[in-house]
Parts: structure tokens; sequence; C-alpha cells
């Protein structure tokens, strides 16, 4: 479905990526770990097209979407729900998730919008208060429900358990589940909590200085020697 070939991004003079090559197929859940400032999260952005890459290519569906404008790449079906969540404060939950439709025209949206409630029935409840009002948790089902509203074919979760409590962060990973398991949305997720993505995915891949040193399934990445003491604190 994804497709990433030699991505070479840049901020400045400075290379955040490094001849970034991997693969995301249909029906996945793939996570990339770690550490902060490893270039994960200018993988997800140089993937939606808020940065352009230097060189290389980005493939979704068989089209090269290196240098399309954000807003037509959400319009295929490829949808970011970036770090901090970034939802529109001054506008309520309801308004907010008909955001996340606004390039729709089909006749489905209020069903979809109550597929999300059902998802996470806490945003029923506070559908007239204003996204601001909410707590993190909140806010971060939101911003998953608003990308899930654009009926993505591949949807980019960034850090989507910062600075949550536990019991919500074991919430959200179940409900990625359950939308890759229902729906077959595949999943490109970008985790700090490398324990908790590499249970989560199928797939995963390691990023170490904007390189990508690591690539393997899931369970060989939980078992791999320096996967643990890295980043599982093992």
């Amino acid at each position: 479905m994804l497709r990433l070939e030699n991505i070479n991004t840049f901020y400045g003079n400075i290379q955040a990526l490094k001849n970034i090559t991997m693969e995301i197929n249909e029906g996945e859940i793939i996570t990339l770990i770690g550490a902060n400032g490893a270039g994960k999260t200018t993988t997800l952005m140089t993937i939606s097209g808020i940065i352009a890459s230097k060189s290389g290519k980005i493939v979704f569906n068989g089209t090269d979407i290196n240098g399309i404008s954000p807003e037509k790449i959400v319009a295929m079906g490829l949808s970011h729900v970036p770090e901090g969540r970034r939802i529109f404060p001054q506008l309520t939950v309801l308004e907010n998730l008909e955001m996340g439709a606004y390039l729709r025209k089909d006749k489905e949206i209020r069903s979809d919008m109550e597929y999300v409630f059902d998802l996470f029935p806490i945003l029923k409840k506070r559908k007239t208060q204003t996204g601001g009002t909410l707590s993190g948790g909140e806010q971060q089902m939101l911003a998953i429900s608003r990308a899930l509203m654009t009926r993505p074919k591949l949807l980019l979760l960034d850090e989507p358990s910062l600075g949550l409590a536990p019991l919500i962060i074991k919430q959200i990973f179940e409900i990625i589940t359950k939308i890759n398991n229902e729906n077959g949305t595949t999943v490109f997720l970008v985790e700090q909590n490398a324990n908790l993505a590499l249970k989560c995915a199928h797939r995963g891949y390691v990023m170490e200085n904007g390189e990508i040193i690591l690539s393997d399934t899931t369970d060989k990445l939980l078992s791999n020697p320096e996967v643990k003491k890295a980043y599982l604190g093992i």
C-alpha cells in the first residue's frame, strides 16, 4: 500500500532522514520505534506532505505522492493524527468531526459519526463541548475520530500514548487494534512506548539518527537482545 524508497529529508542543512526505505502492506499495523529525535515524526510528516523530501519516492497505492499537497494526499485516503493531537480547540466535538469529513461528498457521514461515537462513547456525551475543554485523553480520542471521518485507507498515528494515563492508553491501543480488525484500516504507528507498540503491531522498523537500522516481525523484535536493551528497558 505504501512504499518509501531512499527518502532524504532535510531541515535547512541538517539531514533528518537518510535513505529511508520501508513498505506497509494493506491490512497491516506497522510500528516505527526509536529514541526521541530519531526522525520518527519527520517520517510521518514527509509521508503526509507536510515536509517535502529532497529526494526519493513515496508510492501510495501505486501513485508517487512525493511533492503532492497534504489535502490531496488526505483525499487519496491517507490520514495523519499528529503528535500533540492538534484538534480545533474552539470548535465543538461535533464540528471537529465534521471537519474530518470536509472533503467527503457521500451520504454515509452520519453513520460514520455514529461509528466513532460507538468507539469512543465519551465523545458522544461531550459532542457539544469545545475541543479545548476536553481532557488530554478525550482530545486524543477526538483526534483519532476526526481522522477516521476521512475514511482513511491508511492511518498515520504519531505518539498516541504521549502524556496519557495508563488506563486511557490501554483503551486507545484496543481501539487501534479494533479499527484494524473490523475495518481493515492499515495503520502506521509511531510510538515511543516500544513495548506497547510492538505488542500491537504485526511488523516493526527501528530508527536511529534518521536511519532504519532494523526491521522484522514484532515477535522477533520483542525478543531481540539489542532492542530489549535499548528500547524495552530489559
